[in-house]
């Protein structure tokens, strides 16, 4: 086997493990049968994003000037080390601290799992295969996240301790296929870390600054995400509303998270399409589906959550694939998570007021 094809399998090992966070897909209901309220819960929930936007960009910047791999590694430490402290919490603090920890490893992996895939593959003079890469590592991860969701069940009967015990097992085991990842070959600036960090974070500025495209590349797969995500995560509590039996919500909410793997495998069809015609069509297809999530009517709410979902991730490979043809190697992570921070900060804006027009309906 050759060693790209051992690169590749080890991120997919990596993306796969990280997706099967069994009582992170359900660390709200775990909470609340722990007996934390649900101010309590939505305190945790404001850390962890404040921890993630906080450190979005500084991760990307160390993982540009010390290296993809060891932030890989950091990245299932911090998730191993999040699944251990909600296992040993018995406060309130506790907790926080632990949902730091899981937004620091999210952190460290955004950018740099992009940057080793896409950079090894150039080493090879293959990198017209990033998008099919691009494509599987994203159907990977939403089917992993699908099936976590399915098991919420499995994770309430487990308890809370044992639930993470096995969420703490499977980051550990991500170690392994992080350790065995090989760093791409690239020039860095010599000199202290000091000017090495500020040399990357001068050198990202510069190419937003001179980079429009780039920019309005992110603003739009940001806008449309933004959209989808939300909708998802309304439709947790509109789909039971609308009569489906509280049984049925789990397999239900598993295929709509299956909706992503569609659109990510269909992206490699859409090739011929510009980057604009498919940012139309994907734009306007998730307001259909926020339209159609927004009827009364079950199955038409819920084709519009799967249109969504299914599209949200068909624009987010070709983004994917689109952004980092343009990007400089040096600072590939870095600017890969400034897309992850205009997406948080797009979902500031979107939240909010799709959270008031759903609860309107």
């Amino acid at each position: 086997m050759s060693e790209i094809k051992r690169q590749l399998r080890r991120l997919y090992a990596l993306t796969a493990v990280s997706s099967l966070q069994i009582a992170g897909a359900s660390w709200v209901a775990l909470l609340a049968a722990r007996g934390f309220s649900l101010a309590q819960i939505g305190l945790a929930e404001g850390v962890f994003h404040l921890t993630s936007f906080l450190f979005e960009l500084p991760s990307g910047v160390l993982a540009d000037v010390f290296g993809r791999k060891r932030s890989m590694i950091a990245s299932q430490c911090m998730f191993a080390a999040a699944s251990a402290a909600m296992l040993l919490s018995r406060s309130m603090a506790g907790v926080c601290a632990a949902m730091a920890l899981s937004a620091l490893g999210y952190n460290f992996a955004s950018g740099s799992r992009e940057a080793l895939a896409y950079e090894s593959l150039q080493q090879c003079g293959r990198e017209d295969e990033y998008e099919r890469y691009a494509a599987n590592d994203a159907t990977l991860w939403r089917a992993g996240t699908a099936l976590a969701t399915l098991c919420a069940g499995f994770a309430l009967w487990l308890g809370p301790r044992a639930a993470y015990g096995l969420d703490l097992a499977l980051a550990l085991l991500g170690l392994w296929p992080a350790l065995c990842l090989r760093e791409p070959v690239r020039e860095t600036d010599a000199g202290s870390t000091a000017r090495r960090i500020g040399g990357a974070v001068r050198q990202s500025a510069e190419f937003l600054l001179h980079s429009p495209r780039a920019l309005r590349l992110m603003l739009c797969d940001a806008a449309v995400g933004a959209v989808a995500t939300m909708l998802l995560f309304l439709l947790q509590a509109r789909l039971p509303a609308l009569g489906l039996p509280g049984a049925w919500l789990g397999p239900a909410l598993f295929l709509l998270g299956l909706s992503g793997t569609l659109g990510a495998q269909a992206a490699r069809f859409f090739g011929r399409l510009r980057y604009r015609q498919l940012a139309l069509l994907c734009a306007g297809g998730v307001l259909a589906g926020t339209l159609l999530a927004a009827s009364g009517w079950l199955p038409v709410v819920f084709a519009g959550g799967f249109l969504a979902g299914m599209l949200d991730d068909l624009l987010a490979v070709r983004t994917d694939v689109a952004l980092n043809g343009m990007i400089p190697s040096g600072q590939r992570a870095t600017l890969v998570s400034v897309s992850s921070l205009v997406f948080s900060l797009v979902m500031l804006a979107a939240a909010p007021l799709m959270g008031a027009a759903f609860g309107a309906l």
